[in-house]
């Protein structure tokens, strides 16, 4: 039953990534730099924020459980923030390096527009994030023990999939939103991303309570998704325009997935 349990969740939390790199990524090696970027940017913004987290809660009183609880709520906003800021960094570092990508894809046609680096970036960070929350939730599950029977939730392991999956999309909108926001000046749309990473980070805090949690996380999800593919001028006609080029060449849909970021 653990190793069920184990597959299934699994494939949940990491299929739709793998798909995505593997039809919309590897098969571009520029794409696959600006991937390990993105994980290594994301995974410095994470190391810093666990560092001052952790010596915030070694020099406090550990015996007061509200002052640990606000060290904890405190700690996952300096968190979002360093992502954002890491995620921003990133963005000048990529558009400073755009001639230098051109230069060594061998022209400025063939090189990643900024839609296609926010695009690779972002799902760089939803997959490292991604695995940094469910990676543990995962090994649990092989067993032994079964969730829920003390009186906990039973929905442990499925809840923390879908929140995975969600995580994925919700970086993958957000760097969508910063790098276009910054590229046009529309600042508002980087208040937006910070304002919902934070929300989207703070209703982890209602757990065990997954209905809700779940519910305000894939409502945000959507949310976001809408507002990205909006910014990144998605259209209904763009839409039936990627369906007929798959069916016209043969590809599936997510080998053209990235029309809409080009």
């Amino acid at each position: 039953m653990g190793l069920a349990v184990f597959f299934g969740c699994f494939f949940i939390a990491f299929g739709p990534a793998f798909a995505l790199f593997v039809f919309t990524v590897a098969v571009e090696p520029l794409r696959v730099i600006i991937l390990v970027a993105g994980v290594f940017f994301w995974q410095v913004s994470v190391l810093l924020s666990s560092v001052l987290w952790v010596c915030a809660v070694r020099l406090s009183d550990q015996s007061d459980a509200g002052l640990q609880y606000y060290l904890l709520a405190s700690g996952v906003a300096l968190c979002v923030l360093l992502q954002e800021l890491s995620r921003l960094v990133l963005y000048s570092l990529l558009k400073r390096a755009s001639q230098g990508l051109a230069t060594f894809s061998g022209g400025v046609k063939s090189a990643p527009s900024l839609e296609q680096m926010a695009y690779v970036s972002g799902l760089a960070y939803g997959m490292s994030s991604g695995a940094f929350c469910v990676v543990n939730t995962l090994a649990v599950s092989l067993g032994p023990g079964t969730p829920g029977i003390h009186g906990h939730s039973q929905y442990l392991f499925i809840s923390s999939a879908v929140q995975c999956v969600c995580a994925l999309f919700l970086h993958l909108s957000w760097s969508v939103l910063l790098f276009l926001g910054c590229e046009r000046g529309r600042w508002t749309l980087g208040a937006t991303v910070v304002g919902s990473h934070l929300l989207a980070s703070g209703v982890s805090l209602l757990n065990p309570h997954y209905e809700y949690s779940l519910g305000v996380l894939g409502m945000l999800t959507l949310a976001m998704a809408l507002l990205a593919w909006g910014v990144a001028g998605g259209s209904l006609g763009r839409l039936r325009c990627c369906v007929c080029r798959g069916q016209g060449t043969g590809k599936s849909f997510m080998q053209i997935s990235l029309v809409f970021y080009s």
